[in-house]
């Protein structure tokens, strides 16, 4: 028993019903026997209309062969006669030729008749008749006692045509009913290809129509759903409960699906909770660090007395370390409120560039206690675009200040405000320091990541200029060649018209105050 269920199981796994290609199998089974089914009926048919041609060219041989016997008899007889007229003995020459030649007809005759009784009957009387010609009239002429008035026709040539029309007319009637079985099997023949093309068409569609319900429509399903996947909603499902091959891969997929959403999930709870965890944190740090800021300040102004050079550059250096760390407790605290809120705190406002830009030089001079002296391009008759300044202006400050970093003291750098399409205006900032990498281009924007040769920093810089523009409707790229230099850039949107005064604008941000008259700049 356990063998009879082994087996069992077997047949199960290899069951059509388990195949996708099951109808594609099946039809070629059809198709084989099909084949093999016209191709015996193509033989008979063909056989059947040899058999008939080869009936039809026997009637028609037939006739030849009674028309030839008869044109023979009338040659005797006409040859005969002559010798009876004029004694030639070349005409009793021909008498012989043509007796030969009517004997050799009447053989083959009786040949082709055969098998017909009522045709050898026939030949018999023609036979009588041919007989009893020659015993009465051929053997007087030749012996010379026939009278050369005497006209042999009505014993030989009369009877002799009337026994030869009824045969001919025997043989008519046949090869009209043998015409008629050809044409019936021609018929068969036409209608069997036609058959023939109709099951070919049938079977076509069929396998068409099975294949597109099996596999097409399946697989455009598997699309669909891979497509929504890749979007993100990994709750939809394939949903495709057959037990075939695409049956299986649709539960395998689902199962996956349903797997990766788990750690999806889960991935996203832990990010979340390490987010309120750095959140919760730098809220905590920030206290003490602007509490140690506040005491370092005085202290290096001697507001607690005076300080020696050694303790200068010992508080110095933790007054930088602790701006360092409030930096980056600023810097997480601002990539939180971001990520939870958007651009919900901005406060808009019309950008004036050659103010974002001048200030932005101004502190980074501050910061890197050196004179920079980048050159500014300020496109003229710009259009208004509304953000909020102080945060466009971070984010210049922060790009200038990595293009300091990389840049060698007297390497120029430039910050360019230009229109771009018309309505977007384009920022950029372009340093000569080493170049980005290509592989590390998409990586520069994210959490936690550094750039070669933009090494002091957590990594949280150029995240935070993303999520500053990307608040502003805007984007943020690089363009970079290695050894000579970075160009990075974003753009804002042109504000043209607005929804109204109040309430909430285009992309889920909050609309700016309404403002039609546009804010030129100064190219210097």
């Amino acid at each position: 028993m356990s063998v009879f269920k082994k087996w069992r199981s077997r047949l199960r796994q290899f069951s059509l019903k388990n195949r996708l290609f099951a109808p594609l199998y099946l039809s070629c089974l059809l198709l084989i026997l099909f084949l093999i089914v016209q191709g015996s009926l193509n033989l008979l048919l063909e056989k059947l209309h040899q058999q008939a041609f080869g009936w039809v060219a026997h009637s028609l041989l037939v006739e030849q062969k009674t028309e030839q016997m008869l044109s023979h008899a009338l040659d005797q007889q006409t040859s005969i006669r002559g010798y009876l007229i004029t004694k030639d003995k070349e005409l009793l020459d021909n008498y012989d030729r043509a007796n030969n030649a009517f004997h050799s007809s009447f053989k083959s005759l009786e040949k082709l008749t055969k098998g017909d009784q009522s045709q050898l009957e026939q030949l018999q009387v023609i036979e009588s008749i041919h007989a009893i010609w020659q015993d009465s009239f051929v053997q007087s002429v030749i012996a010379g006692t026939a009278s050369k008035t005497y006209l042999p026709g009505k014993i030989l040539f009369d009877p002799m045509r009337d026994v030869v029309k009824t045969m001919l007319q025997h043989e008519e009637k046949i090869l009209s009913q043998r015409q008629q079985q050809l044409q019936q099997i021609n018929q068969i023949k036409t209608a069997l290809e036609v058959f023939n093309v109709f099951i070919a068409s049938v079977g076509v569609s069929w396998n068409l129509w099975l294949l597109r319900k099996r596999v097409e429509i399946p697989l455009r399903h598997l699309t669909q759903v891979s497509q929504a996947w890749r979007a993100g909603k990994l709750e939809i499902r394939l949903g495709y409960t057959t037990s075939d091959e695409i049956g299986r891969l649709a539960s395998v997929l689902d199962e996956m699906a349903a797997e990766i959403r788990q750690r999806q999930e889960y991935s996203q709870m832990r990010n979340q909770q390490l987010e309120d965890l750095i959140s919760a944190l730098s809220h905590d740090l920030r206290t003490p660090l602007l509490a140690t800021r506040n005491t370092l300040r005085p202290m290096l102004n001697g507001a607690f007395g005076s300080v020696d050079e050694t303790w200068r550059e010992i508080l110095e250096e933790y007054r930088q370390s602790n701006e360092q760390l409030l930096k980056l407790v600023d810097n997480l605290l601002d990539v939180s409120r971001y990520e939870a809120g958007g651009g919900q705190h901005l406060n808009w406002e019309p950008l004036d560039w050659a103010k974002i830009c001048s200030q932005a030089v101004e502190l980074i001079c501050q910061i890197h206690a050196r004179q920079l002296t980048p050159t500014i391009y300020i496109a003229a008759s710009l259009p208004t675009v509304y953000g909020d300044q102080l945060e466009i202006q971070r984010v210049v400050q922060n790009l200038l200040d990595n293009a300091a970093r990389v840049s060698p003291p007297d390497q120029e750098i430039t910050i360019k405000v230009s229109l771009l399409g018309g309505d977007r205006i384009k920022v950029s900032v372009r340093d000569r320091g080493p170049g980005v990498p290509p592989h590390e281009k998409d990586k520069l924007f994210h959490r936690f990541i550094q750039g070669r040769g933009r090494r002091g920093g957590a990594g949280l810089g150029l995240y935070l200029c993303r999520q500053i523009v990307v608040a502003h409707r805007g984007t943020i790229e690089v363009d970079s060649q290695l050894g000579e230099g970075s160009t990075f850039w974003f753009t804002l949107p042109v504000s043209l018209t607005f929804d109204g005064e109040a309430g909430v604008g285009r992309g889920g941000f909050p609309n700016p105050p309404v403002q039609k008259s546009g804010v030129g700049g100064v190219g210097n």
